[in-house]
This record gives structure tokens, sequence and C-alpha cells, in this order.
């Protein structure tokens, strides 16, 4: 295997250390805070990220956040640390680098080979792939020079993404809209991936893919109120995740997820936001014909109202009319979308003086036709949200197979394990 000095493969599969390094760029455009997005999902799908501001990006967001976000020690300057030869090092060792947000004053340093600061200079040594999202008002993207910019980045090998049309700072709106920090993301894994790079959180591949609805539904009362549960979707990620470290390509459908929730989904994840029962049942059809495991983990509303066209005015009383939602677990486990298909479901339940919430979870699981079904405790500060929880995995028949108890992120683990091994010898 060829290597460079640094270490870095200097060629195509020849991989010098399993994490790949990216080095990101981040200039002083307003669209800086994106890129704090940008630099979480791609540690998240496993890479050793440094971050590389330059003076004006740290008036935009500070140094302590991005620190915080790429776990590494950042620096701006060249004479910093320099008894390690950082201005070098730190291009030079990179997988990939990448830039963004890019204003047009820093895409002019890097067109012409200026070197006034730590992320101009690395911009100088760096021989990996470099990814550059441009960010500025709609003159300045349009301006000659900026045009004649990012000619010739582009044949010094610098792939552009973007920019977008869409809104600007203030009123305006137009084309220099930062790509969306997803995107940047995403493209920079495909490159990472040419090179032979894996996310360090992905098992070997199995060709399977799963299908999983989490969070809880909100069906409309009226245009400003709505019915919904106390489900937060962090049991539904977790299980996304953990089948996604299993190997399988996972796709998510969530039901009102909070952004905060929904951010601690491992990068590869394909995520679907949907909003009332109705809109979980037509993505779950949708998926389920491709799907070699569907998990039904969302709280789906049993019943919805026929909404009003207008808001209810206090004083007016409140009459209420509830229609049934469709059982989409039943439906989906007694009309399999796909041969051989592993149906698993869900049941948050409460006891009673007659039955315990397993009893009831074990008639449920009778009931409903899935291979398997998880039956968890809800009430009492157990069940919802982030908190421990203990869930017994029965068959359709009620016979308990499996029980665990931990973090939703432990018990998620376990419970994807015994599909594993249910559904391949099933």
């Amino acid at each position: 295997m060829a290597l460079n000095a640094t270490g870095r493969a200097s060629q195509p599969g020849g991989l010098s250390h399993a994490k790949p390094r990216v080095l990101f760029g981040v200039t002083g455009g307003i669209a800086a805070y994106k890129a704090v997005t940008a630099v979480r999902r791609l540690r998240q799908w496993g890479a050793d990220v440094t971050v590389v501001p330059t003076r004006s990006a740290l008036q935009m967001v500070g140094k302590t956040t991005w620190e915080a976000i790429s776990g590494n020690q950042v620096r701006v300057e060249v004479w910093e640390d320099a008894a390690d030869v950082v201005h070098v090092n730190t291009g030079a060792s990179a997988d990939l680098f990448v830039v963004a947000p890019a204003t047009a004053n820093t895409i002019a340093k890097f067109a012409h080979g200026l070197a006034d600061n730590l992320l101009t200079n690395s911009a100088l040594v760096a021989t990996c792939p470099r990814l550059i999202a441009p960010a500025m008002h709609t003159q300045m993207w349009e301006h000659p020079a900026t045009v004649a910019n990012i000619e010739l980045l582009t044949k010094h090998g610098w792939e552009l993404i973007g920019p977008e049309v869409g809104q600007l700072t203030g009123a305006d709106s137009g084309a220099g809209r930062m790509s969306e920090p997803e995107v940047i993301a995403d493209r920079a894994i495909e490159i990472l991936e040419t090179q032979g790079y894996r996310s360090q959180y992905v098992g070997e591949p199995t060709g399977k893919t799963w299908v999983i609805s989490a969070g809880g539904t909100h069906e409309a009362i009226d245009p400003v109120r709505y019915i919904a549960n106390h489900s937060t979707g962090i049991m539904g990620v977790e299980l996304a995740n953990a089948a996604l470290r299993a190997g399988h390509r996972v796709k998510l459908v969530g039901a009102n997820i909070s952004e905060q929730v929904r951010d601690t989904c491992l990068s590869g994840i394909e995520f679907v936001n949907v909003v009332s029962a109705s809109d979980v049942y037509e993505q779950m059809d949708r998926l389920a014909a491709s799907a070699d495991v569907v998990i039904m983990a969302a709280a789906i509303s049993d019943f919805r109202v026929a909404s009003s066209a207008t808001k209810i005015k206090r004083g007016r009383g409140l009459d209420l009319t509830f229609e049934e939602n469709p059982d989409i677990l039943h439906d989906l486990a007694t009309n399999r979308r796909k041969n051989a298909q592993c149906v698993v479901g869900f049941a948050a339940e409460t006891g009673d003086e007659t039955h315990t919430y397993l009893e009831y979870g074990q008639q449920k699981a009778q009931r409903k036709g899935a291979d398997l079904l998880v039956v968890n405790q809800v009430g009492n500060s157990a069940g919802f949200g982030d908190v421990d929880t203990t869930v017994s995995v029965v068959t359709g028949a009620g016979e308990i197979i499996k029980e665990y108890s931990g973090t939703k992120s432990q018990v998620a683990t376990g419970i994807v394990s015994v599909i594993d091994q249910w559904c391949t010898n099933a």
C-alpha cells in the first residue's frame, strides 16, 4: 500500500486508518450555524472531523461549539502549535476537505493561492478530494470576479455543491443559499465511501431492508388543536440505530419526533417525516413492499376526529365525532407486502384489576397476527421518554421468548438481536 508522508492512503482501497479524516473548513457566512449539523452527521457516521474556522467564522459560531461537536481541538492561525507543523499536517493528512459555508472572500483566496490563515494554508497542501459549498448574496455570487474564481476552483479539482436558490439573509431571496447541511454531509460520505471507507457504526451489510415506525401521531380536531400521546420516538430511533449497526438498510417513518431526538439518528438512516395515523399508514404501506422486516413501534391513535375546517370557538360547546383509524399493524401482518417478510409490533400496556399489562399484551399478540410483539408497561414514569425500560418479546401465540431491561439503546439492541434470530430461523 502506497502512503504519503502523513500516513494518508494515496490510492483508492489502500487505507492506513479505519476512521476517515475530514478537514471541515468554516468561513464567516451567516450559514455557519448550519455547518454544525453537517459536522455532527459526519461524526455520527464515524468520521474523525477537524474543524478549521476562519476568524470571521468564530463571530458566527464559537470555538467551544466546534470543539464540542467535532471532539477535536480547533485552531485558526498558522502559528498555533507550530512545533507540530499544523499548517501542513492539517490539510495533508485529510482524506476529505469540506468547506461550508464558503464566502466570496475565501473562495477568492483559494482560487488565487493566498494563505493568510490555517484554512487557506491547508488548502494549498491538501491532496485529497475537496468539496466546497458557497454561500453569499445573489449579486456577489453572480459577480464576474466570483464567477471567474469558481471556474478556477473547479479547474483545480474542487467539487462544487450548490448554491441553491432560496431565502437569503433578511427579506432577500435568490441564488446563493448554501445547500442544506444534510445534503453536504451525504455527499461527503459518498466521496469517503468511494475511497473504501465505511461507517464505523454499521455492521457488515446483510442486504436486508428494515422499515420502522416511531413517535406518536397527531390527530387534528381543527386547524389549531389536535389529539396526541406521550410517545417521544426515542425507542423507535434506537431500534433504527441498532438495526443499522447490525448491517441492515433502515428506513424510519417518524411521527412528530423532535429535532433533538431525530438528531440522534445515525447517518445512513432514511427518515420519512409524518404527522397523523393516516400518514403513517400511507408510508408504511408504501415502504413495506420492499422490506424484509417491518416494525410498528409508533404509538398510533386508535381514533381520529372528524375535524372542523375552522377553529372551534369557546362557548359553542365541544361535541367531537370520532372515527376509527386503520389497524396498521394488523393490516401489515395479515396482508404481507413481501414474501417471507417478518412483521413485529409494539404494545404499550397498563394493567388493571383483572389482568396485568403483560397479559393484555399477550392477548393483543394473538389478535394482531404479527410474528413478534414487544410488550412494555407505560404510566407512572415508565415507558415514555428518556427513561430505562423493561420489555417482553412474545410470539404471535403469546409465548414469552425474551425479556430485556435497561436503557432504550440497550433494550433496542436486544430486540434487534432477537428479531434477527427469530426471522432467520422462522
